[in-house]
């Protein structure tokens, strides 16, 4: 049974960081492709980041590109979404998905069938 559950969320003043965990569970974390999503109030739900199962492929949307990064630990089954230089814009409930499949493309973030439940990101002064 695929499992995601997420952790890290907070509030932060801008121009700080946060870094939000996906722990895997029921599954090997090398076995699939990984993604971040947001959604902000009254907004759709975006496609932030994700990474292919092996870790050699990533993507970042245009809005978080530079501020953002994506890693991996397969020791603890985690993917980590590094978040530096964060920004009001940036507040939104953060969610970790898969769909179990494993590349990391632009279609990835329309594939996705498996979420974790949300964290809360807030960033105001």
């Amino acid at each position: 049974q695929v499992q995601l559950v997420v952790s890290g969320g907070g509030l932060v003043q801008p121009g700080g960081s946060l870094r939000l965990a996906c722990l895997a569970a029921g599954f090997p974390l090398e076995a699939y492709a990984i993604g971040w999503f947001r959604q902000a109030p009254g907004k759709e739900r975006e496609g932030v980041s994700c990474s292919s199962s092996r870790g050699g492929n990533t993507h970042f949307a245009d809005s978080v590109k530079g501020r953002f990064t994506i890693s991996r630990d397969n020791s603890k089954n985690t993917m980590y979404l590094q978040m530096n230089d964060l920004k009001p814009e940036d507040t939104a409930v953060y969610y970790c998905a898969t769909d179990q499949g494993s590349g990391c493309d632009l279609a990835f973030y329309s594939r996705v069938g498996y979420w974790g439940q949300g964290t809360q990101v807030t960033v105001t002064s």
